[in-house]
């Protein structure tokens, strides 16, 4: 396999991936979450792609990694590995401005700047950090926590006084 077809391969391999669309959030894709940390073609053929999980134990990673799998044999690449990389952990700093975009579009209130960590291992903090929520209907800072979780752990339930619709947030990890 020349180095050409391998920097064509990977390109296109890279954006069969970018738009496998996220379980949970299907208006958001893999590369719209910040999940989908790289996509690259090995010497033999094998299009590796590494999804970084959102928190330890998301439930969605394994249908994540089908989906890719999929995908990618779809667009005819035959030899596929997924490879989950933990370090550096995941952060909703990672999701991009476009799903950013895209939340609010769908009504989820996106997530503020992820709490800075020291090194060592993460905790997992799955809490609404207190500050202002934005209502991503009306965009009132008037509102409120109606529930810590949501149809997803790393979702909250708010409501909006002014407008008085309900809404989810994505917490800060």
């Amino acid at each position: 396999m020349s180095a050409v077809t391998v920097l064509t391969d990977a390109h296109r391999a890279a954006r069969v991936a970018a738009e496998v669309p996220d379980p949970e959030l299907p208006m958001l894709t893999l590369a719209d979450l910040g999940v989908l940390r790289d996509v690259e073609v090995a010497p033999d053929g094998t299009v590796v792609a590494a999804l970084t999980p959102t928190y330890s134990g998301c439930p969605a990673m394994a249908e994540m990694r089908a989906d890719v799998a999929a995908r990618l044999r779809a667009a005819g690449f035959p030899r596929v590995e997924i490879r989950t990389v933990l370090d550096p952990p995941w952060t909703t700093d990672w999701i991009t401005p476009e799903g950013r975009r895209k939340l609010a579009e769908h009504g989820i209130a996106p997530p503020g700047p992820a709490p800075r960590r020291a090194a060592g291992p993460v905790p997992l903090v799955l809490t609404t950090i207190r500050r202002a929520v934005a209502c991503p209907r009306c965009g009132s800072a008037d509102t409120e926590e109606t529930s810590r979780f949501a149809a997803t752990s790393c979702k909250a339930l708010w409501r909006c006084r002014a407008c008085l619709e309900p809404f989810e947030y994505v917490k800060e990890i």
